[in-house]
């Protein structure tokens, strides 16, 4: 099993290759694409991309925590979190894999 990173750079890199892009041009696209997904989720809209999953801002409420090293008890601020949800083609491609 392989535990490799895929970065920007590779990501950029292969679109490079699959579409003949310039760097610079597929770098550009990629950036974009990113900030407008991050955009999105900044106000809390949902992203769902066909094939590949969805990200859903969820709102989490204020609650008690505990440091484990120490057990002191400290209060966790409401705060909202980024979650995914793979596709089902995204799942079972990745069940599948046998690389």
């Amino acid at each position: 099993m392989s535990n490799k990173t895929v970065t920007r750079v590779e990501i950029s890199d292969a679109i490079v290759r699959e579409v003949g892009l310039t760097r610079q041009e597929s770098g550009d696209i990629l950036d974009r694409v990113l900030d407008l997904i991050g955009k999105s989720l900044e106000h809390e809209n949902e992203v769902k991309l066909s094939r590949f999953g969805n990200f859903v801002v969820r709102k989490k409420a204020a609650r008690a925590g505990r440091n484990p090293k120490t057990g002191v008890e400290a209060k966790i601020s409401a705060r909202r979190v980024v979650t995914f949800k793979p596709s089902p083609l995204l799942k079972t491609a990745v069940e599948t894999d046998d690389d």
